[in-house]
């Protein structure tokens, strides 16, 4: 069972170079995502005089998203796994892939990430960072339902393409199937509630805007979402019973 491979860690770790060294990746690789998804609305909302709410504001916010997810992934893949979601990093520690103080290390730096590259936006651009917010036709309920759907999906391909031991030599395939599943989600989601999937994502603008309306729905969502999907993967998929047991994400 995967929740008997859950690890909280040693003490040392916190401290390790190595783990240091991937909590740095990730915030990082969270910087680079961040700055480049918001920013690409917030260039889309001055260029179009209000227009990142539309149609074509949509697509390019899921145009953006899935290529900058896709380079955030691949460029920390090698150090720490290229989680750039707090709502990965738990999925990979309900199936036992990461342990809970190098999980907390992450979400650190996750977290960090999102609110430098707010503030970076602000500055440079002069304009405010939006919080995440719902339709006005959207309830909680019905946004907290699609954040646990679209969030289940995107761990569930981090564990088809990048955490399954039986995954082969996948190269690209793994950063670009999670770019595309958060591009193709934005155009499901975004109308409705944006489509966060990421507390990270949602935690940095919800901080500069100072603006926490409906927050708790970009944290349970995504979190109950992810750790379904850690879940369902190792239960079904993963056979590990000749394995040793991780205690890190190794992808």
């Amino acid at each position: 069972m995967p929740v008997s491979r859950i690890a909280l860690g040693m003490r040392e770790e916190a401290t390790h170079p190595d783990a240091l060294r991937a909590a740095l990746a990730e915030f990082i690789s969270t910087v680079i995502f961040v700055f480049a998804g918001q920013g690409s609305g917030m260039a889309f909302d001055k260029l179009t005089n209000g227009g990142a709410s539309s149609p074509s504001g949509l697509v390019a916010a899921s145009i953006a998203h899935a290529f900058a997810l896709f380079v955030a992934v691949s460029v920390g893949a090698n150090i720490s796994g290229g989680h750039v979601n707090p709502a990965v990093t738990f999925g990979a520690f309900i199936g036992g892939n990461i342990t809970l103080l190098r999980g907390i290390l992450y979400w650190i730096a996750q977290l960090l990430g999102s609110v430098v590259a707010c503030l970076l936006l602000k500055f440079v651009t002069g304009m405010p960072t939006s919080a995440f917010a719902l339709s006005s036709d959207v309830s909680v309920w019905n946004a907290f339902v699609l954040e646990i759907v679209m969030t289940f999906g995107l761990v569930y391909t981090v564990y088809a393409t990048a955490i399954d031991p039986k995954k082969g030599d996948l190269g690209i395939i793994a950063p670009l199937a999670i770019g595309l599943i958060v591009g193709a989600n934005i155009l499901v989601g975004g109308a409705f509630d944006g489509a966060s999937m990421n507390p990270a994502v949602s935690f940095g603008p919800a901080l500069v805007s100072w603006d926490w309306t409906n927050h708790w729905v970009y944290w349970a969502g995504p979190l109950i979402g992810g750790g379904l999907a850690g879940l369902v993967y190792e239960l079904f998929f993963i056979n590990r019973s000749h394995e040793q047991l991780p205690t890190t994400t190794d992808y």
